[in-house]
């Protein structure tokens, strides 16, 4: 600051200098909400799960049978020394798995009481959606999984919104007794 430049004359050059460069920065681009959850496929559907409401992604583990359940319910698998009970999703809801092994994955899932392995398809990591595309009302679904799905994120393909703590909660997933 030479003797003759004031205080206030100093930050009117600084103010300049800055000014001029940052006219060369790259304008603010406009951002976008995302809603972001755990996308998977259960036969040619596609499914997004919050991740809030999967605990972990696991390739299919080996477990053992249990006798007197549904037949839907795989066995139990130790994992890191927890029991985990393995549900087939595609059969529980009266699907038939369309993938081979090697692809299909397990969602954990630990709801209050309830820790469970839901083997799915494939599972995609993941995802990403503008909020805007998310509708309540959705496509056409088969009586069974309706109670599960909360909406569907309308983009190249439906994905439907799928809460794993809403099955956890539902008393015909939590009957896996067999009636023989």
């Amino acid at each position: 600051m030479s003797p003759a430049e004031t205080p206030f004359q100093l930050l009117l050059e600084i103010d300049r200098r800055c000014r001029s460069l940052a006219a060369v920065l790259p304008a603010q681009q406009e951002t976008t909400q995302t809603w972001s959850g755990i996308g998977f496929r259960m036969g040619e559907r596609l499914f997004i799960a919050s991740m809030g409401e999967v605990s972990e992604v696991l390739h299919e583990p080996r477990y053992t049978p249990l006798p007197g359940v549904k037949s839907w319910v795989r066995g139990v698998a130790n994992v890191r020394g927890r029991l985990l009970p393995i549900m087939d999703l595609c059969e529980f809801f009266g699907r038939e798995a369309a993938a081979q092994r090697k692809q299909r994955r397990v969602l954990v899932v630990d709801c209050q009481e309830v820790f469970a392995g839901l083997i799915v398809d494939e599972v995609f990591g993941l995802q990403h959606f503008p909020v805007e595309t998310f509708a309540e009302r959705l496509p056409p679904l088969e009586a069974a999984i309706q109670p599960f799905i909360l909406g569907v994120f309308q983009c190249a393909q439906p994905w439907l919104v799928f809460s794993p703590h809403a099955l956890a909660r539902d008393a015909g997933f939590l009957d896996v007794a067999s009636r023989h």
